[in-house]
């Protein structure tokens, strides 16, 4: 596999207290560099949205307007029921390592319109990534919920996670969405929209 293999010179370099020191320098600067990479996808997100709202464009292309911004700080409610601002919200909940929250309100919100004979397999899809235990994407609730919410999955109807969904709605409309209300990437936006529609 490319980028997987050292030369000879790269394993000497490696050797020793302050090669070690040095192995650990470049293992940091790849976190920053994640990081950064994080960052460019969240703007890359964003950017297509900003020109689209600037230009006057075809009807197919996303409209995103001042307007329909400051209504995001209206209501969680309002900020979800748009496309760009669940896009927006997820970027800023994934730098606060809690997207799993909005993933599954959506998984949610997805499952409720699916046809009864297909309940069943994503119900155990939701169960299994977000509401079991050691759930790789295990969302906040207690353990009477979880419990209650396992017996429902198990035998599946249209509201089997209704109240999970509900406890964790509360859970980003209490703690991260005045955060996100308040953050440069809300902020920054909308003061691009702004300042692009005031010219």
């Amino acid at each position: 596999m490319p980028g997987f293999f050292f030369t000879h010179s790269n394993m000497t370099e490696l050797n020793g207290k302050e090669d070690c020191k040095l192995a650990k320098g470049k293992v940091h600067k790849k976190k920053q560099k994640a990081f950064g990479a994080d960052l460019k996808s969240y703007l890359k997100c964003m950017v297509p949205h900003i020109e689209s709202g600037i230009k006057t464009s075809s009807s197919r292309n996303v409209m995103l307007s001042a307007e329909e911004v400051i209504q995001w700080s209206q209501s969680l409610e309002k900020l979800l029921a748009s496309q760009s601002g669940q896009g927006v919200f997820r970027e800023f909940l994934k730098s606060e390592f809690s997207e799993e929250n909005i993933e599954f309100w959506l998984a949610c919100e997805d499952y409720k319109k699916t046809k009864s004979d297909h309940l069943h397999g994503k119900a155990e899809r939701i169960y299994e990534e977000f509401v079991q235990s050691d759930a790789i994407k295990q969302i906040n609730i207690d353990y009477q919920m979880r419990e209650a919410t396992a017996k429902k999955a198990q035998d599946p109807t249209h509201t089997s996670f209704d109240e999970a969904q509900k406890t964790v709605y509360i859970l980003m409309e209490r703690d991260s969405y005045p955060r996100f209300l308040k953050s440069k990437s809300y902020l920054n936006l909308l003061n691009q929209l702004q300042t692009n529609t005031s010219q």
